[in-house]
């Protein structure tokens, strides 16, 4: 058994530095994240070969006096804390004191500095741990800090690194979250003596996310203020239109330090649930500001994590603001040019006070008098579905009550027509069994009829769940599903919910379980088909959901199931019911999956694609 033995210091400073120097970014990180604390108005950042080769980080705070400056390197000493109590109530960004002393254990440092109002600053330089004495410098007052040759003492962690371009987007990926954070200084990259970024002080969070990200993304951001007590929510988030493949573009700030948060993620996908398909992301900036003794940022070495006091309250704000920031728009997709639908939103819609311009809202106009056909069919043996070319019965349509209806869109509008026209003036006519063509006062809006009927039957699912249950149809004779077993045991783990749905189910042994009812609003459907998605469904889950969650999914998946389908041909007065029913019921610009329901190509697109402008 080998002797227990003391490192030696350069070991402990490497060691050091691997949970804190992972790559070039974490070193700019580091000492960005000084400047800014040391209170400077200016400080630019240059970088050759991704970091590799220097990291040069010069600014104009206060400084550092010379007495001082071998001290900066030594492991935790810091001038951010004094006491153990100060790591509860923590107001910078940096406060370990560790970031000069791992990233002069494995690279080339020179430390030059000055404080205001001295005659003469100094310098010192730390090559692999190896400090030199204090010399004077005669430089502008501030600090500048150049890293040469990272990992040179470490060349085994240096074949790890990537090459320049990769760890240069690693590099301005740092400089855009601190560039992001509110009260930063004006800002400036350059990579290989080019410009990349140059954000000025005047600059708002607005205009960073443009310069960043451009005015695509600009062009639809919503505002978001909300507040629990001490605890306030501000920034900005994106039309679901604006989706994007990877979370990428979700910055989570807590009092100015960019963060990752599972819980406030969670929170934020929450609020989008019903609005992106799955495996789309949001897009969002976000700011929580919170007292300091109600958060614990001393929980990751790197400090992109942190701990919450309290942290269902943090993400029941986000959650409820965000989502009824959405709820208050209307997201109707809308057709700019040849590309894929957004919602349109000209840059001068930007916003500070809650208040936001942008498209009008996209009404179908509402008959005095709606022809409302009934959700539930009567009672009668399962029927296959309708072929082409078949109209299907009225009773497939919803019968959907207002829950919420705007304003505007309750006004009637009466109206004339000729043969075509539906209820209240409004055209619609079916084109390729699968879209519905409506004119509406701002253009054509162009419906998916799967989607709106989805919509529409899953909020009457959710009316009718809140007042019970689903209406369930009883099977005179059970019948039998066969099942996986690990499917089985979960649809039998979960009967309970299932029966608040209207699907009754239970044992018979093995993998087959027996179905007792299904869902009214599902006759015209195979119930074995329900159930056996309803099983996929369970089966494909990594965990079980909570019960909202579980609820919310399989209204969505009982609701689809009973939608009309791409392929049925719609009678006019099926049309027309859709059509007038659209206002009737929330969020009926997305289906419960997260597709638009609708697309709206405005008279405007239609007469530039014609050349009439």
């Amino acid at each position: 058994m080998p002797r227990i033995q003391q490192l030696p210091t350069s070991v402990v400073t490497q060691i050091a530095a691997g949970e804190v120097i992972e790559r070039p970014a974490s070193v700019l990180k580091e000492l960005l994240e000084n400047s800014i604390d040391a209170g400077s108005t200016h400080v630019t950042v240059e970088v050759e070969q991704g970091g590799t080769g220097l990291i040069r980080v010069v600014d104009d705070g206060c400084g550092i006096a010379p007495d001082d400056l071998i001290l900066a390197f030594a492991p935790h000493a810091t001038s951010k804390l004094q006491t153990a109590d100060d790591l509860f109530r923590v107001g910078t960004f940096g406060f370990r004191g560790e970031a000069l002393a791992s990233v002069g254990g494995v690279a080339q440092v020179t430390l030059q500095s000055r404080p205001p109002g001295e005659n003469c600053g100094a310098e010192v330089t730390c090559h692999g741990g190896v400090l030199s004495g204090p010399r004077p410098w005669n430089g502008a007052p501030g600090t500048r800090v150049e890293v040469r040759h990272l990992f040179y003492t470490t060349p085994v962690r240096r074949k790890f690194l990537r090459g320049p371009g990769v760890e240069m987007g690693h590099v301005s990926e740092v400089f855009l979250r601190l560039a992001l954070s509110r009260h930063v200084p004006h800002l400036t990259l350059r990579h290989n003596g080019k410009p990349v970024y140059d954000v000025p002080l005047s600059a708002d969070l607005f205009d960073r996310v443009a310069l960043f990200f451009g005015k695509e993304v600009c062009d639809r951001l919503y505002p978001v203020e909300a507040s629990e007590g001490a605890v306030t929510l501000e920034g900005y988030v994106a039309d679901p239109a604006c989706d994007r493949g990877g979370s990428g573009l979700v910055y989570l700030f807590v009092n100015g330090r960019w963060v990752r948060d599972r819980g406030l993620s969670q929170a934020l996908h929450e609020a989008y649930r019903g609005l992106l398909m799955t495996g789309r992301h949001p897009v969002a900036f976000l700011y929580l500001d919170l007292p300091p003794d109600r958060v614990d940022v001393n929980v990751h070495p790197a400090k992109a994590e942190v701990r919450f006091r309290d942290p269902e309250a943090v993400s029941r704000l986000v959650l409820e603001g965000v989502r009824d920031r959405l709820r208050a728009e209307d997201l109707t997709a809308q057709m700019r040019g040849p590309g894929a639908p957004i919602r349109p939103q000209p840059s001068a819609a930007r916003v500070t006070t809650g208040q936001t311009e942008g498209r009008p809202n996209v009404t179908v106009p509402a008959p005095p008098t709606p022809k409302v056909l009934p959700l539930f069919p009567p009672p009668d043996p399962p029927v296959d579905r309708p072929e082409r070319g078949r109209a299907l019965p009225s009773s497939t349509l919803p019968d959907v009550r207002p829950t919420n209806p705007r304003v505007e869109d309750a006004t009637p509008r009466a109206g004339k027509g000729p043969e075509g026209r539906g209820q209240g003036g409004v055209k619609a006519v079916q084109m390729h069994e699968l879209y519905l063509l409506v004119e509406v006062p701002e253009g054509i809006l162009v419906i998916d009829q799967h989607a709106l009927h989805e919509r529409l039957l899953f909020e009457r699912f959710k009316d009718q769940l809140r007042a019970g249950k689903v209406e369930s149809q009883g099977l005179l004779v059970p019948e039998t599903v066969n099942l996986p077993p690990a499917q089985a045991a979960l649809v039998l783990e979960h009967r309970e919910a299932l029966a608040n749905l209207g699907l009754g189910v239970e044992g018979f042994g093995g993998g087959t379980v027996l179905l007792t009812g299904y869902p009214a609003a599902l006759s015209k459907r195979t119930p074995r088909g329900i159930l056996q998605a309803v099983a996929d469904y369970l089966g494909a889950r990594e965990r079980v959901p909570d019960r909202d969650q579980l609820f919310n999914d399989l209204l969505s998946l009982m609701a689809c199931h009973a939608a009309v389908r791409a392929g049925d041909r719609l009678t006019q007065e099926e049309i027309d019911a859709l059509v007038a029913q659209r206002h009737l019921a929330q969020d009926t610009h997305h289906c419960p999956h997260g597709r638009p329901t609708s697309l709206l190509f405005t008279r405007q697109n239609l007469d530039r694609q014609f050349r009439r402008v």
